[in-house]
């Protein structure tokens, strides 16, 4: 695996792109030593991480046609692109901390210059405030994918965060958020409660050994101002990555197990993954997956 570019971030977390030999074409923008994105620049529509796969199936049920856009986290566009190509037409902004990571990414992984993307830097929480007033209410989808490194920052996991992304949700709007975890899913669990408190409607997806607490991984959680359509669940489920689960209702509520509603007060970062989980090396010059 070949470093293609690199750059040490403002944060001081290294910030590196890699091509995929598994994949020709594809590359990789590990962050950190974390993987942080999969693209093809050539086939948008090809996603490769699991996660992603999810929400690009959420995204499949929305309306047809172009729709509007919000993502918090930029990575190397991943979802952004995926869009455009889906639902050429969009309107999308992106709200990123690291200038020189979208720097890194728009020099060496280009994206159509027919999309309707903004990129607006600083902390996702902060820029959130800032955005146009006539934005509130008209977003189709947001996308929460924030992360510092391997691990989500506690500010953007509370109620009151979520309420302000709700602000800006059409009445019929989807958020979707990455949340990593693994063992006791304490910090899963807490994320899926309060967006539940603060939602309608809520449904987890995840791969099954990853649900019951046996791995480490992703789990996408969907919640909306209103009721998700029931035919999502078969939809969802049958589009995969298997093995698949989508959890909703009861047995959402069952899942959760009582775990409190997260606060700004009470919120804590992510569980930090052991390194041998991504088996991506961070040092420099390093173009070997173990």
């Amino acid at each position: 695996m070949a470093d293609i570019a690199e750059v040490t971030l403002e944060s001081g977390l290294h910030a590196v792109i890699r091509d995929d030999p598994y994949s020709a074409g594809s590359y990789l923008l590990v962050v950190d030593g974390t993987p942080q994105s999969h693209v093809d620049p050539e086939r948008p529509t090809e996603l490769f991480f699991e996660y992603i796969h999810r929400m690009g199936h959420v995204v499949d049920q929305l309306p047809e046609g172009p729709i509007t856009a919000l993502h918090l986290g930029a990575g190397a566009l991943t979802m952004p692109r995926y869009i455009e190509a889906t639902r050429p037409g969009s309107r999308q902004q992106v709200l990123e901390l690291e200038r020189g990571l979208v720097d890194l990414v728009r020099e060496h992984l280009p994206w159509s210059k027919n999309a309707s993307i903004r990129i607006r830097y600083g902390d996702a929480r902060e820029t959130l405030g800032k955005l146009p007033s006539a934005l509130r209410g008209t977003v189709d989808l947001a996308i929460v994918d924030v992360f510092g490194g391997s691990r989500i920052p506690a500010h953007v996991t509370s109620a009151e965060f979520y309420s302000e992304i709700a602000a800006f949700l059409a009445p019929t709007g989807v958020l979707l958020v990455n949340v990593a975890d693994g063992a006791a899913l304490a910090f899963a669990r807490g994320q899926a409660s309060t967006l539940r408190y603060v939602f309608e409607d809520t449904a987890l997806l995840a791969e099954s050994a990853v649900l019951k607490g046996r791995r480490y991984g992703n789990f996408v959680l969907v919640a909306s101002p209103a009721d998700l359509p029931i035919e999502w669940v078969p939809r969802l489920l049958a589009g995969g990555p298997h093995p698949a689960s989508v959890v909703r209702g009861r047995e959402l509520r069952d899942w959760i197990a009582g775990a409190p509603i997260v606060t700004d007060a009470s919120s804590t970062p992510s569980p930090p993954p052991a390194r041998s989980i991504f088996q991506v090396r961070p040092s420099r010059g390093d173009g070997d997956r173990t």
